[in-house]
């Protein structure tokens, strides 16, 4: 195995093979641990786009909460899904079709159409140029105001959808997507995922779909293996381990060292960020 992919899996907490069930099991009860841990908040939020990863997210969130009411009699403990188009979504069925697998207490829709192109309007009055993949970054983060708008309305935590496959290669917005309290499903590749998600009984449609961020007018519904420029099975053969082709490795690893910046806090003066 190369030394840097050894890093990289020790870092992501990958693991070569799993068991479905006690990876379900090791989310819902991080999930619950993490309010029992924070007696201030009750309620979990989550965004959901359709896809593989908030669909798997959300349930196991929604397993969580159901759990934490029967064990503990506090029925103020809830799960909240917030779906966040930007004007007309394209896969808006398959959005709805996540939300009814993981029946969540409250199934809310809230547009950043009108904040997006608010922020772009005045940014473009101020002299700044904002192309197709800077407002890409917009809505991300724009979502994730959102998000945090309705958990400090309701004493929650945010949902991130976060994982392995993802994080290696920093594919998500900073402050954006990226950000939140809780990443249930870190240390799991895409992979895992589904293994998940076939397990818990969701639509085959929603985890066989092929991933998409769907940030970018220009490029609507660009598939993540596009933009990555490396298929999910080879990054998962790389995150469990498995020998894959020299340039395929070369490529995992150089989107590894450009993203770093986004897997760390803020940078103080006392950090050795020349290292």
């Amino acid at each position: 195995m190369r030394p840097l992919q050894k890093e990289i899996i020790a870092y992501e907490h990958v693991l070569p093979k799993i068991d479905p069930q006690v990876e379900i099991r090791r989310s819902i009860d991080f999930l619950k641990g993490y309010l029992l841990a924070n007696p201030g908040l009750k309620t979990y939020v989550l965004g959901i786009s359709g896809g593989q990863d908030s669909t798997l997210a959300g349930k196991l969130t929604q397993m969580a909460i159901a759990e934490l009411r029967e064990e503990t009699g506090d029925q103020t403990y809830q799960y909240i899904a917030v779906r966040l188009p930007y004007g007309e979504q394209a896969d808006a069925q398959d959005a709805a079709d996540a939300v009814a697998f993981q029946r969540p207490d409250q199934d809310l829709i809230v547009n950043i159409k009108p904040g997006v192109d608010a922020a772009v309007a005045s940014l473009t009055a101020a002299g700044q140029t904002i192309n197709d993949f800077n407002k890409g970054n917009l809505k991300a983060r724009e979502r994730m105001l959102v998000q945090y708008a309705i958990a400090g309305a309701n004493q929650g935590a945010v949902v991130g959808t976060d994982h392995a496959a993802e994080n290696f290669s920093g594919f998500y917005t900073k402050y954006g997507d990226g950000a939140a309290d809780v990443t249930p499903l870190f240390r799991l590749d895409k992979r895992q995922g589904k293994q998940l998600l076939k397990e818990l009984g969701c639509p085959e449609q929603l985890y066989l779909k092929a991933p998409t961020a769907d940030l970018e007018e220009n490029r609507p519904a660009l598939p993540d293996e596009q933009a990555l420029g490396v298929t999910y099975q080879e990054i998962d053969d790389y995150l469990e381990g498995k020998e894959v082709a020299e340039h395929t490795a070369e490529k995992i690893e150089s989107l590894w060292r450009k993203s770093e910046h986004k897997r760390h806090l803020p940078i103080t003066v006392f950090d050795d960020f020349y290292k």
